[in-house]
């Protein structure tokens, strides 16, 4: 009698979130991409760069329709506060874009704790041959 083989189980491949928007709206819903991979065991990176590193700034005032988040939070859905907590709990790795900061005219001072500033070639490396998505 054959013995039937297990399949073999391979690391998760990282997922990147590529965030060149400064929409709630975009911005929303990379962090909903990122702890949903996150969440099912998979390595997150999120870069920010030009105005979606509004998205990483400890008061994220600056983005575009901010006052979408209440209108979102109301029907039930997790606001930007939560999925950014939830991002730092399941380990998400955040990268704002050192050049986009500067386009932008933002201080890496103003950053949320444990923001990392970094250049393309950081985030590339840190996906290597996962998923990248861009909003």
């Amino acid at each position: 009698m054959r013995r039937k083989r297990r399949p073999v189980r391979s690391e998760p491949r990282p997922f990147g979130v590529l965030l060149l928007s400064g929409t709630h709206e975009r911005a929303h819903y990379a962090f909903v991409l990122a702890t949903g991979a996150a969440a099912l065991g998979r390595p997150v990176v999120v870069f920010a760069t030009n105005a979606g590193c509004h998205a990483l700034l400890a008061d994220w005032s600056g983005l575009a329709d901010q006052g979408r988040d209440e209108r979102v939070s109301a029907a039930g859905v997790a606001g930007l506060d939560t999925l950014r907590e939830a991002a730092d709990e399941l380990g998400v790795r955040l990268i704002a874009c050192e050049a986009g900061l500067r386009a932008e005219g933002l201080e890496a001072a103003a950053l949320r704790p444990g923001v990392q500033v970094a250049g393309v070639a950081t985030f590339l490396e840190a996906v290597g041959a996962g998923q990248i998505v861009s909003l």
